[in-house]
C-alpha cells in the first residue's frame, strides 16, 4: 500500500484525510503520531539541531496537523493556531495601518468584533457589504484594499458568495482573498481551486468534531505568504498546545465520514422544518427554494449540517430552546452531537442591535447544528419541541 506522507492530491479525500502528513513514529513504529508534550529540545551542538529549537515555533505533533489540513485543503502550507480567533487575529498581522478590507456583512459575530472594537483602533477600515452580489464587493474596493474576507456558507443566515467572483474582483484590485471555510469544510468546498489566497477554518468545528479542543488553522498556497505567516506565528505566539492539535488530527480521520452524516440529517431535517414552519423560515443551501441553491451546488459537493430557522419572535425562540431535549443549547458547531442556540444573544450578542436588525437577525432566529445521531430521534426531539 502507498503511503501518503505530504499533500499529494492524488490521493483520494478519505485516505489523505487518514494518512496525509504523519509517518509511523521512526522510535516505536507507533501509528498514531505522538503527542509531543515538550517546551524545548535538545541541541546536538551551537547552531546544530533536528529543525527543533523551541515549541511556540515547531512541535512535531502541530506540525503532523499541519500538512494534514493542507493536503485536504490542498494548499502547500499550513498554521495551526490556538483559536479560531487567534487564528484570523494572525492573518490580519499580515496587513497594516491603512489597509482597507471589504467585508461580508453577515460575518460570525467574533470575527465582527474582532474588526470593528480592536483592529479599526489600528487604523484598519472595514467596508460590510452584501457579498451575494460580487459588484457590491466591486464598488466597495479602494486603492488601498488588501484583501476581501468572505465566508460562505454564512454565520447564521446561510447566505454564500461566489468564490471565483469575489478572487477575481480581489486580484483585479492587487488585493487577497481570504475565505472562512468553517461551515462547509474541506469535504464539501475547495476555496483555493476557485481562486481563494488564504482559507481558514476555526478547527474547534468540524475538523476537530468532536467538542473538545479549541483552535484555528489557516492554509496557504502562495511561499512567501506562508514565510510571513511562520513569522507571525512564531513571533505573536497564537499557537495550540500539542494535545489540542493531536485532538484535531484525530477528528481529521473521520471527516469524510462525518460530513456524509452531518450533510444527510442537516437535508432531511431542512425539508422536515420547511414542511413544518414554511420554506421561507428555513434558511439552508440545499433547499431548492434558497434563493442561492444554484450557486450552492456549483460550488459546493454538499450542504453539511448547519440550518437556521426563524421562529418569528424571542418568546417562541426562548420556548423552543427550553423544550429540547436531544438537541443541546449550546454555543459552537460541528460536533458529533447536535447543538441549537439563538445567535442575537449567543454568537452574535457582540454585534449591535440595530446592526443585527438590518442584517435579518432577529431574536426569534435559532441556528441548528444537526449532529451524527439517528435522524429519526433529532426529528422527534424537534416536532415535541415545536408543538
Amino acid at each position: 500500500m502507498t503511503k501518503i506522507f505530504d499533500s499529494d492530491m492524488s490521493a483520494a479525500f478519505g485516505t489523505r484525510a487518514i494518512h496525509a502528513g504523519q509517518r509511523p513514529d521512526p522510535l516505536s513504529g507507533a501509528i498514531m503520531t505522538p503527542i509531543y508534550q515538550t517546551s524545548t529540545y535538545v541541541q546536538e551542538a551551537l547552531g546544530v539541531n533536528k529543525g527543533y529549537e523551541y515549541a511556540r515555533g515547531k512541535n512535531p505533533t502541530r506540525e503532523a496537523l499541519e500538512r494534514n489540513v493542507a493536503a485536504l485543503e490542498g494548499a502547500q502550507h499550513g498554521f495551526a493556531f490556538s483559536s479560531g480567533m487567534g487564528c484570523l487575529d494572525s492573518i490580519m498581522k499580515l496587513f497594516k495601518s491603512g489597509d482597507h478590507f471589504v467585508v461580508g456583512e453577515n460575518v460570525y459575530g467574533g470575527t465582527y468584533r474582532l474588526f470593528d472594537k480592536i483592529l479599526r483602533a489600528y487604523g484598519m477600515t472595514f467596508s460590510y457589504v452584501d457579498t451575494r452580489d460580487p459588484q457590491l464587493i466591486a464598488d466597495a474596493c479602494t486603492s488601498a484594499t488588501a484583501a476581501i474576507i468572505i465566508e460562505t456558507p454564512t454565520n447564521p443566515l446561510m447566505r454564500l458568495t461566489d468564490i471565483q467572483a469575489a478572487a477575481d474582483v480581489a486580484h483585479s484590485h492587487k488585493a487577497l482573498l481570504i475565505v472562512d471555510n468553517t461551515f462547509a469544510s474541506p469535504y464539501f468546498q475547495h476555496p483555493f481551486k476557485l481562486g481563494a489566497d488564504i482559507v481558514w477554518h476555526s478547527s474547534t468545528k468540524y475538523l476537530n468534531g468532536h467538542s473538545d479542543m479549541v483552535g484555528g488553522i489557516a492554509l496557504v498556497v502562495d511561499d512567501d505568504l506562508a514565510t510571513r505567516l511562520q513569522f507571525i506565528l512564531n513571533a505573536a505566539g497564537a499557537v495550540p498546545g500539542p494535545m489540542d492539535a493531536w485532538l484535531v488530527l484525530r477528528g481529521t480521520k473521520t471527516l469524510h465520514l462525518r460530513m456524509e452524516r452531518h450533510d444527510s440529517n442537516g437535508r432531511a431535517i431542512a425539508a422536515w422544518l420547511a414542511s413544518r414552519v414554511g420554506e421561507a423560515n428555513v434558511f439552508y443551501p440545499g433547499l431548492e427554494s434558497h434563493p442561492q441553491h444554484a450557486l450552492a451546488v456549483k460550488q459546493m459537493s454538499g450542504f453539511g449540517g448547519m440550518i437556521s430557522v426563524e421562529t418569528g419572535s424571542r418568546d417562541n425562540a426562548a420556548r423552543m430552546l427550553r423544550r429540547v431535549k436531544l438537541f443541546s443549547l449550546a454555543e459552537s458547531l460541528g460536533g458529533v452531537e447536535s447543538l441549537i442556540n439563538q445567535p442575537a444573544e449567543m454568537t452574535h450578542a457582540s454585534v449591535e442591535p440595530a446592526r443585527r436588525a438590518q442584517l435579518g437577525i432577529t431574536d426569534g432566529l435559532i441556528r441548528l447544528s444537526c449532529g451524527v445521531e439517528d435522524l429519526g430521534d433529532l426529528i422527534a426531539d424537534l416536532d415535541q419541541a415545536l408543538k
